[in-house]
């Protein structure tokens, strides 16, 4: 029978065996733990070497562009779609029946009023008129022969030689002759001008357009088509539309003096006039509550064409020293509008404001920052609070901190 220390080893030694097979493994898995946390730590490590850090945790300042903000006079604009029209049209229609015998102007020609632009045949409206003329002196004649029998009767009715009777049928005759003496005079007239209308001239100074009949053609003063339009351009016309809640500060600019308008391409980038607001319609367009404008331009250079579509900006008012900064550097989020101010460390700041007005190229700041700061206006994409920053101005110029 077996001693108690071989029974002890019997029933102790399996046991003590499993626990010394087990250590090498949990030590072999510790081991290989260890070293996949040390390569997903290189990889980690190396992937973040490759790619930038955020903007606010890198120790390099980040090049922006900068505006200081500054207080000054802003005009206020209110903007309007426009078209050009000239400010005078007239189609030139004969009056009269007739040949055309010349056309005496060329298309596109800028004529002067009272210039002669087409001869209708005069011939048979001067024959009309030497009728007239004609008539009246057989008339005349007859007038004067009947003014001295009536003198002679007048006379001989004092010794009753003529009856009072013969006296007055001579009177109403000398009156029935002046009578068609003045209608003679009509005639003459009314023949007069007929001729005159032969010879079209121009109503107006302007710009003709392109001729719509030639010479040798008959034309009639029923004619619908005419002979050209004349469009006066210089100076010029721009209609355009505001809405109707903009008509008080329109009619208040109006009462304080003439109205600057300004004409910019239709893609609003380049100015090609500036002119004066002439009259506000006396409708608004209930549908689209909109109201209709006119203004004029001098248009010496030409640079506005009937039925040309532009931008229109009407100088409603001035800002009088408000805080202006590019509209570039202002922000909008969720939370409204903000700007990244520049402190004197040459740090940004977010800094929320109060926009009281927005263009394309300035906005009125009416809270939230103070003249002489320093904004973003370009860069701000990568900036965060707190970001160290190289300023330069829009010129390329070191901005001051």
């Amino acid at each position: 029978m077996p001693d108690a220390h071989s029974e002890r080893s019997t029933i102790e030694g399996p046991e003590y065996r499993g626990q010394r097979r087990r250590w090498p493994r949990i030590a072999t898995a510790g081991l290989l733990a260890a070293a996949a946390v040390a390569l997903v730590l290189y990889l980690v490590e190396g992937r973040a070497a490759l790619q930038p850090m955020p903007a606010g945790y890198s120790d390099d300042p980040i090049p922006v562009e900068a505006a200081t903000v500054a207080r000054q006079d802003i005009p206020i604009y209110l903007d309007g779609l426009g078209i050009v029209q000239g400010l005078n049209t007239v189609t030139l229609r004969a009056r009269v029946d007739g040949s055309l015998n010349s056309v005496d102007f060329s298309e596109g020609e800028h004529v002067r009023a009272g210039q002669v632009l087409a001869q209708i045949d005069p011939q048979p409206y001067q024959a009309a008129l030497d009728a007239a003329l004609a008539k009246k002196a057989l008339d005349e004649a007859q007038l004067t022969n009947a003014r001295r029998d009536l003198t002679r009767y007048l006379s001989l009715t004092k010794s009753q030689y003529v009856t009072q009777q013969s006296v007055d049928t001579q009177q109403a005759m000398v009156a029935e002759l002046e009578a068609t003496i003045q209608a003679d005079d009509a005639q003459v007239e009314n023949a007069r001008i007929q001729l005159g209308y032969t010879t079209i001239k121009a109503p107006l100074d302007g710009r003709i357009g392109l001729r719509q009949i030639d010479a040798g053609n008959i034309v009639r003063a029923s004619d619908t088509t005419g002979l050209a339009v004349i469009t006066q351009v210089q100076p010029i016309a721009v209609v355009f539309t505001l809405p109707a809640d903009d008509l008080g500060a329109v009619s208040d600019a109006m009462a304080a003096g003439p109205v600057p308008v300004l004409a910019f391409s239709h893609d609003d980038v380049r100015q090609l006039a500036e002119g004066r607001l002439l009259t506000i319609d006396d409708q608004i367009d209930t549908a689209t509550a909109t109201a209709r404008l006119k203004a004029t331009f001098a248009n010496d250079d030409n640079v506005l064409w009937p039925g040309q579509f532009i931008d229109i900006h009407l100088r409603a008012g001035i800002h009088r020293g408000v805080l202006t900064v590019p509209a570039a550097a202002v922000q909008h989020s969720q939370d409204g509008y903000f700007v990244f101010a520049i402190e004197p460390s040459q740090t940004v700041r977010v800094q929320a404001v109060e926009v009281s007005d927005l263009g394309d190229r300035l906005a009125v700041i009416s809270k939230g920052l103070a003249a002489g700061e320093s904004v973003v206006t370009n860069g701000q994409s990568r900036l965060v609070a707190g970001a160290r920053v190289t300023a330069a101005d829009a010129g390329g110029t070191a901005a001051e901190p």
